[in-house]
């Protein structure tokens, strides 16, 4: 915001000249009260606009969600669709409690939550813990065990890498073919209205939550592991 400052200057005779030292003295201390309030509007403005724009960025990420699952997602914190959207991936998941065995299986391989945080943009297809509890115990034990040791090379990064696009695909994009991370493919089709599901040719899970912004990715919560065994 720009102000304009008016100076009067004029001179006749001591008299005038007095009246006008004290003009001047006057409308400059006027001036400079109207420059603060001024610097305070805009202020006050800028801080509206910022948190008006917080308010509409929130009301984005819970407006473009769909899915039965959605109700499940907490409603405030950081792993609300409020609090996911300002978040890297692999940290906004971390926040989500329906998420809790996804990111153990991931913080298990050392370094892949610093890769997949770091990235430009991703799609990520979030088993939720029910989908890891189908799995026998023992047997996810033993691939998150195998992942500490052997990382990159351990089956359970597979079927992580399996999980993730190397894109940030949207709810009409994301459907059809993509190809993962892990260098094969998933199938993806329905839509938000009717429902979605995605498939590796053997598991086909339903999307219980989808669409759901983090600051690089987008993420599917679906019902099932996709083991990617043929």
């Amino acid at each position: 915001m720009k102000l304009q400052n008016l100076r009067r200057t004029t001179g006749a005779g001591i008299a005038v000249l007095a009246l006008t030292t004290t003009f001047a003295a006057c409308s400059s201390e006027d001036d400079a009260a109207d420059d603060t309030n001024a610097e305070a509007d805009e202020t006050s403005q800028t801080t509206d606009d910022a948190e008006g724009s917080d308010d509409a960025m929130a009301d984005g990420a819970a407006a473009q969600t769909f899915g039965p699952g959605c109700s499940a997602i907490p409603t405030s914190g950081a792993g609300s669709f409020d609090g996911m959207v300002k978040d890297p991936v692999a940290t906004a998941a971390s926040n989500n409690p329906l998420l809790s065995t996804l990111v153990t299986a991931v913080t298990s391989i050392d370094g892949l939550a610093d890769t997949l945080n770091g990235a430009a943009a991703l799609t990520v297809f979030a088993p939720y813990n029910d989908a890891f509890a189908a799995i026998p115990e023992d047997q996810l034990n033993g691939m998150v065990a195998e992942g500490k040791e052997k990382g990159q090379e351990s089956a359970l990064y597979q079927v992580l890498a399996h999980h993730v696009v190397g894109s940030n695909e949207g709810t009409d994009s994301v459907v059809g073919d993509q190809e993962t991370l892990a260098g094969d493919q998933l199938t993806v089709e329905g839509d938000a209205e009717s429902g979605m599901t995605v498939s590796d040719g053997t598991v086909t899970a339903k999307v219980l939550c989808g669409n759901i912004p983090t600051a690089n990715a987008t993420v599917y919560v679906i019902d099932q592991v996709l083991t990617g065994v043929k």
